[in-house]
């Protein structure tokens, strides 16, 4: 028998803040994160804004040579680890650690780290790059370090789909605890990819967004969207079989109920334009879900501001829902956070589970100006104030064509 998948536990790194709470009180306002970039020297940049973390202290959540001996992605990943870890409650003396897991991924990984030790061996040579090289570059270390912090013995792995990483992590975490596998698991994403390389790499790609104006670079499904901005950070959740959080007390803050994972088997960095691999994911999730588009109160749109993203999606959302499409609220969170990559799927799910919890669905601010290929409710600049609204989507499109669904419900 099936068992049902509650979310007990949430942590969160963001350009909008270091925790759950300030990621959404500036979500619920309409902040905008973004701000120029500050890590490195842009002056022969083309692309000068960022939603880069800000007063971040690794020394909460580490100690001062742990934070030292991992990539920054990793250590963001612990902090919102361990926010999510004592959120919940759960306490490991109590726990069978063969029965929880950790899923924990990144985009990109260790890609600060590699350009460090790279610039290091061409210019010092080979003798002096750093014996840690290979653990802080290569993407499974955040689920390796948050296993071996708390006791976790289960299920440990690292899933990698670009910018659905978060949500296939999340998914696989649901699946595992649904289909009796574990009865808890750490679950999310994480990066830190914001520097020379990262930047460079994405520019040259024609993806990044190239407004000098921070505020106003971000601005999905707008007519004048001109590309993406990339953001570093880690959203992270404790998910759990319902009665084992019950039986414990743990407080509940949303149920997942299903999840849709598959591949457009199209194009290395473009979504298929007419939408359909990202609609048979929403359908995926929605008939595990066992619900009709007509029950769907909210949809947290993966909306980058690229202009094959946001057209391909709203055409996704359409074949997906069919009429019922044009009656369902629907916002990109990013063009608050930026696009957090890896970790933007597990940011998102807290986003969509607060908006559950609370009522309240967030806006996408920034936008001015409809496109005609961009037709649908996106919750303009201001925030909406919701009754009844049951269930919501939150939606991962990444290169190589995966796209990742969750479908989550407000806890009753």
């Amino acid at each position: 028998m099936a068992r049902r998948v509650v979310v007990t536990g949430m942590g969160a790194v963001t350009p909008l803040g270091s925790t759950v709470d300030t990621l959404w009180e500036g979500i619920r306002n309409g902040v905008c994160g973004i701000d120029y970039i500050k890590k490195f020297d842009t002056t022969d940049f083309k692309v000068k804004v960022a939603g880069e973390v800000k007063g971040f202290d690794a020394e909460q959540y580490m100690s001062k040579k742990d934070a030292k001996r991992n990539d920054l992605f990793a250590v963001y990943a612990m902090g919102a680890a361990v926010q999510a870890f004592e959120d919940s409650g759960l306490d490991m003396e109590k726990e069978d650690s063969d029965r929880i897991g950790v899923i924990i991924g990144s985009g990109v990984g260790g890609l600060m780290t590699m350009q460090e030790q790279v610039t290091r061996m061409n210019e010092k040579g080979p003798a002096r790059v750093s014996p840690l090289f290979i653990p802080m570059t290569i993407g499974n270390m955040a689920a390796g370090n948050v296993a071996i912090r708390f006791g976790i013995t289960g299920v440990c792995e690292n899933i990698v789909t670009a910018c659905a990483t978060g949500t296939n992590c999340v998914g696989e975490a649901f699946r595992n605890i649904k289909h009796g596998y574990l009865d808890a698991c750490i679950a999310g994403g994480a990066e830190g990819s914001i520097c020379e390389i990262g930047v460079a790499g994405f520019t040259n790609l024609t993806a990044l967004s190239q407004s000098e104006d921070p505020k106003d670079a971000c601005k999905p499904f707008d007519k004048d969207r001109n590309g993406f901005v990339m953001s570093d950070g880690s959203g992270i959740l404790v998910l759990e079989e319902l009665e084992h959080a019950k039986a414990r007390g743990a407080k509940i803050y949303g149920e997942i109920v299903g999840y849709g994972t598959n591949s457009d088997a199209y194009h290395m960095t473009a979504p298929l334009p007419d939408g359909s691999g990202a609609a048979k994911a929403m359908k995926l999730a929605m008939e595990e879900a066992g619900i009709t588009p007509e029950q769907v109160g909210y949809i947290n749109a993966h909306g980058t501001g690229t202009h094959a993203n946001d057209s391909g999606e709203t055409a996704a959302i359409k074949l997906a829902m069919g009429e019922a499409a044009y009656q369902i609220p629907i916002s990109s969170t990013k063009s608050m956070t930026g696009h957090l990559l890896g970790a933007a799927g597990a940011v998102e799910a807290i986003v969509a589970i607060r908006a559950l919890e609370e009522g309240f669905l967030p806006p996408t601010i920034n936008y001015k100006t409809p496109d005609e290929e961009c037709d649908l409710d996106y919750i303009p600049n201001v925030g909406r104030a919701v009754e009844n609204v049951e269930y919501a989507l939150s939606n991962s499109l990444g290169f190589g064509g995966h796209n990742a669904v969750l479908c989550l419900k407000k806890y009753k």
